[in-house]
């Protein structure tokens, strides 16, 4: 019998990518205004969100790395603009300009963040039901206030934010963990997300049922992993949960 459901938030519950995409786009208008309206403006812009997801070249990796060993999130990412913006050939920004680029950013993106939708009222009527923990990645600087944003903790039993812990998915600790705030085992669970590498192959490292949301992803057969079941967006999850668990 299903007892509880172990859910991802970024672009599974929340739509992550849209506010990304409205903050960016608005983060290129900052950049304009202070550089010019050039094609840099636009690829600040993309290198500064593929930083604060560590999608780094390999001299960045070694540079950030070490980096986040000494510092907070935030002064990693003021170092992050200050490098793409003279990498770029555009003089120096300094820590207050980069923080004020940085601060906005942040702030347009959790104006725009918000549940896919139909998902909160999943949320409310599977409550009725299940017991709901949110298991996201991620350093406390950027997931508290996106939680906070949609008002997760109203429609949820319990949240886990891997930034919070010693491990984070894929590591079985994190789901070990869900699972004794649920007080369920292991066959009583499903998990969903949609992170191949994080959410289903963690799920199958602790023996939870996994279901992926596909969105436009390929299945990366290089990865091994097979999600048990499969979606091609939030908006079936609902209908899966009560294939599984008719309620």
């Amino acid at each position: 019998m299903l007892k509880a459901l172990f859910l991802d938030m970024d672009d599974t519950l929340c739509d992550t990518q849209q506010a990304n995409r409205e903050a960016t786009q608005k983060l290129v208008t900052a950049f304009e205004l202070r550089y010019g309206k050039t094609a840099a403006a636009e690829q600040l812009a993309k290198d500064y969100v593929k930083g604060i997801y560590r999608e780094w070249t390999s001299d960045q990796e070694e540079k950030y790395t070490e980096l986040l060993k000494e510092c907070s999130e935030e002064h990693y990412r003021i170092v992050l603009i200050q490098d793409i913006v003279k990498d770029a050939g555009l003089g120096v920004i300094d820590s207050a300009q980069a923080l004020q680029l940085q601060n906005k950013f942040d702030q347009d993106r959790l104006d725009s963040f918000r549940f896919f939708p139909g998902i909160k009222e999943f949320l409310i009527e599977a409550r009725k039901y299940f017991t709901l923990v949110v298991i996201t990645n991620g350093p406390e600087y950027s997931q508290l206030p996106k939680l906070a944003a949609v008002q997760m903790e109203e429609y949820v039993d319990h949240i886990l934010v891997g930034g919070q812990e010693p491990e984070q998915k894929p590591a079985a600790s994190i789901f070990f963990k869900a699972l004794g705030l649920a007080g369920c085992e292991a066959h009583e669970v499903v998990h969903v997300g949609d992170n191949l590498a994080a959410d289903i192959q963690g799920a199958h490292n602790s023996g939870i049922t996994s279901v992926w949301i596909q969105h436009q992803q390929p299945l990366d057969a290089e990865l091994g992993i097979d999600p048990h079941h499969t979606v091609l967006h939030p908006s079936e999850i609902p209908e899966l949960i009560k294939q599984l668990h008719p309620y």
